[in-house]
């Protein structure tokens, strides 16, 4: 198998395809694109723009049968990408990181099991906050069960929670990083890596502009609603793919770490720190609360950083893993 240099600038423009394929996907069939009206809407008192009620002949986002053409359509791309890196070169194969590594040892079962950690220590605030809405004083307890039927098992849980982390992973990094990886220039500085390639998940988040656009009425105030939104949500999905191509380098090309984080992420949302406060304080825990906010910053900047890889990180402890 003869392996080959990609410059970077094909190594970016393929990138690009790449992010281009999976997103154009879902406007190639008509079943998949959205249909609104040309509807208005009044602003509140507050003068924030209110989502309309969806017309009969119009398609949502949020629509089972959009969301179904979807994930049809992003599996297909995916599959896509995939055969494109491997049309390449097969020897980009092993760097898109699809086949998960099985512990040998008590050793090697940490350094596989603890890089899935990193996301959910970075969250121990949020997670404390959570365990504290189903005490009694928030009435929530015994209704787990519901909660998570609720959240799950129905098509839009499908698509949050299963199809879209693993495919936009698969594609955004696994197939980004491989073709990135093949070009030495790029290859040879991972910090590079880290800050560059996830412009391409973040970008590729902008396009959810136009149908918040529409569902708030298409009037000036709910154009800057949606560029405000979609901007907030391309540099935290920037910014979130910079930790999962991280976590993609540092476990050695496992996408299956990135791929538990951006679940994980989908569930637990953007942290509500005054909302999470509010539980700690309604069940007297205020203060355990921001400690667990701050324990879990700390721990997580302390386990990304050169001095805490030892425990969870493969790159670190690849001699281990190769025993």
């Amino acid at each position: 198998m003869q392996d080959i240099a990609l410059s970077s600038m094909t190594a970016h423009m393929l990138g690009l395809i790449f992010a281009s394929m999976y997103v154009g996907s879902i406007y190639v069939s008509k079943e998949a694109r959205l249909v609104f009206n040309d509807q208005l809407t009044a602003v509140d008192s507050t003068g924030k723009p209110r989502e309309r009620p969806r017309a009969d002949n119009e398609r949502w986002r949020d629509d089972p049968d959009v969301i179904r053409a979807r994930l049809i359509a992003v599996t297909i791309a995916t599959v896509l990408c995939i055969t494109s890196v491997c049309w390449i070169t097969p020897a980009a194969l092993p760097l898109l990181g699809l086949w998960p590594s099985f512990p040998t040892s008590l050793t090697s079962l940490r350094h596989v099991v603890a890089p899935h950690l990193i996301t959910p220590l970075l969250f121990l605030g949020p997670l404390y906050a959570k365990f504290l809405s189903f005490s009694p004083r928030n009435h929530w307890r015994g209704n787990l069960s519901t909660r998570t039927k609720l959240l799950f098992c129905n098509v839009t849980g499908l698509r949050n929670y299963i199809v879209a982390p693993i495919t936009e992973e698969i594609v955004f990094r696994a197939c980004v990083l491989s073709v990135y990886l093949l070009s030495p220039t790029l290859a040879a500085s991972q910090i590079g890596l880290v800050l560059t390639t996830p412009l391409n998940f973040g970008v590729a988040h902008l396009h959810h502009a136009w149908d918040t656009y529409n569902r708030l009425g298409r009037t000036a105030v709910a154009l800057k609603r949606a560029v405000f939104i979609s901007l907030f949500q391309m540099v935290y999905t920037t910014l979130f793919g910079a930790l999962c191509t991280y976590l993609f380098l540092q476990t050695h090309y496992s996408v299956l770490v990135p791929i538990t984080a951006h679940i994980f992420c989908n569930i637990m949302g953007f942290p509500d720190f005054r909302e999470d406060l509010r539980l700690g304080e309604g069940d007297g825990r205020k203060g355990v609360v921001i400690a667990a906010y701050l324990l879990g910053v700390v721990g997580f900047v302390y386990s990304v950083s050169p001095a805490g890889r030892w425990w969870w990180s493969f790159a670190e402890n690849i001699e281990v893993l190769l025993r």
